[in-house]
């Protein structure tokens, strides 16, 4: 692949039902380009980490995947609450979830330990009161 190719996504808040559909929008076209499927894989499951929290805790938000002959960069960007404590976050099982949204089967906890687990890199800039921003990094080399 000669250049960078970019896909940009809205990501539904508060609706549990769309969430998820980005990151499938994203693997088939990852599938098309001639993606390995264990690429494909972790690709998938952290862009949909990233989508339930962006449904969970942000009201939704934007997702960019860039596409180039090294790398598949994810950008997930929200205005939600913020991160107050990103350490604490990366701890798995630590949520703050609301008993309804665990009800439903989310919010365990495991969303920003699984983005660091399928990535090889992942860096979270976040202020409370104004937003999250998460770039995640899967290399292609």
């Amino acid at each position: 692949m000669s250049e960078e190719l970019t896909f940009q996504f809205d990501v539904d808040g508060e609706d549990f039902t769309s969430a998820g559909q980005a990151s499938v929008q994203v693997k088939k076209i990852l599938r098309r380009l001639g993606v390995p499927p264990e690429i494909i894989r972790r690709v998938s499951i952290a862009m949909y980490e990233g989508e339930i929290n962006m449904v969970i805790h942000a009201n939704g938000g934007v997702a960019e995947v860039k596409v180039d002959e090294d790398c598949i960069e994810i950008i997930l960007a929200d205005k939600g609450p913020g991160i107050s404590d990103i350490n604490k976050a990366m701890q798995e099982g630590y949520s703050t979830a609301s008993d309804q949204t665990r009800s439903l089967g989310f919010g365990a906890g495991m969303g920003l330990p699984n983005m660091k687990r399928y990535t090889d890199s992942l860096d979270i800039e976040s202020e409370v009161g104004v937003g999250t921003t998460v770039t995640m990094k899967v290399n292609l080399q």
